[in-house]
């Protein structure tokens, strides 16, 4: 690792995951769509009802939309809970590995988001730690080492990772494990989910994919799953009807909105290269958590430049980071996991998101922060 003059570090190189066009954006819509006409037909799109009805345990519009979600992400089922991403992630835990009585599992070397190393912490688990980006070093712990899953985050937990995580899903597979993926912040923004991509289960925020609070969702194995709904069995703890039906509907323009997000980024990393800028010397492309683009900056003024892009038009911190609350860009800190894993960028980086802004209107409301804080 090299610093430029006055110790200014430099931006490690990235390798953003493949990116969902516009084509493959429009194909998800579509599998959605018939889904919903499958299993919503006619006037249950406009209804919902509550409570642990008989024979299902669930609501009744509960169990149509997990049968919709199931078809358009190729699952054979889905259990809808509660917690959003936090909470599916926990559920597919237990369901996957716990309720097989191992604690046991395969991960990578990586610094974990934020509430994942909480979930892991509180579910005694035993971590094999393995540096996904050697694939010799997961060949061998998968041929010698008992634990029976492996755990995946989808996004990049470094932003120097370079690893494919459909190779780390694969080669787990081939070796006879299961495979439990955070799919947080890659659905739709990537053309395949961990189910997709051969994964035995994906646990994903619905909350980051627009919407109501607290809905996650567990698909992939039959068992698995059914093993989380029946978990899942008390009233309290179900995903109600409107709160289904709501989260579904504002799925079907997810996908869309992503591409769009995804070229204002590029083109947002661009003109921050080219200097469009002043204030920022350099730019990467990174899945950290969402595709945004991190932005090394000039002087090691990053704790301020939030404040000051907040009263230029952006956001100052997340909600649901891509939740239907987030409207105007996201200027903020690295993430927790990447800052562990390079702590000096703290004071030199922030990363920026566009949300539903163009890059134009992005770049203009950093280049006005930072022009403030140098005057």
């Amino acid at each position: 690792m090299t610093a430029r003059e006055g110790g200014r570090p430099e931006l490690p190189a990235t390798a953003p995951l493949p990116i969902a066009t516009a084509a493959d954006a429009e194909r998800a819509q579509q599998r959605l769509v018939a889904a919903v006409a499958a299993h919503l037909p006619g006037a249950e799109q406009f209804r919902a009802d509550a409570g642990v009805v008989p024979g299902t345990g669930r609501p009744d519009t509960t169990r149509r939309v997990e049968a919709a979600l199931a078809e358009a992400f190729g699952a054979a089922d889905a259990c809808l809970v509660q917690g959003a991403g936090t909470g599916a992630i926990r559920a597919a835990l237990s369901a996957g590995p716990w309720a097989e009585g191992t604690r046991r599992i395969i991960a990578h070397d990586a610094p974990d988001y934020s509430t994942t190393a909480t979930t892991l912490r509180d579910g005694a688990a035993e971590v094999v730690r393995v540096d996904y980006e050697a694939p010799a070093a997961l060949a061998r712990a998968l041929a010698e080492d008992p634990a029976r899953w492996v755990y995946v985050q989808h996004t990049r937990q470094r932003l120097a990772d370079r690893h494919s995580p459909a190779e780390v899903i694969a080669a787990a597979r081939a070796a006879g494990r299961g495979v439990v993926v955070d799919d947080n912040y890659a659905v739709y923004r990537t053309p395949r989910t961990g189910v997709e991509l051969g994964a035995d289960v994906s646990a994903f925020s619905l909350f980051k994919l627009h919407g109501p609070e607290g809905v996650g969702v567990v698909l992939g194995d039959a068992e698995v799953v059914a093993r989380a709904r029946a978990a899942n069995y008390s009233g309290g703890g179900q995903v109600q009807g409107h709160q289904a039906l709501a989260a579904l509907q504002a799925l079907v323009m997810v996908p869309l909105n992503w591409a769009a997000q995804a070229r204002a980024a590029v083109e947002l990393r661009d003109l921050l290269a080219a200097g469009e800028v002043p204030g920022v010397v350099d730019a990467r492309l990174a899945n950290a958590q969402d595709l945004c683009v991190v932005a090394l900056l000039e002087r090691p003024v990053a704790e301020h430049v939030p404040a000051w892009a907040a009263r230029h038009g952006a956001i100052p911190y997340p909600v649901g980071s891509n939740s239907r609350f987030e409207i105007t860009p996201l200027v903020y800190r690295l993430s927790s996991a990447a800052l562990a894993a390079r702590p000096d960028l703290r004071p030199w980086a922030v990363r920026v998101n566009p949300m539903r802004a163009g890059a134009g209107l992005t770049a203009a409301i950093l280049r006005a922060a930072l022009a403030e804080g140098a005057a």
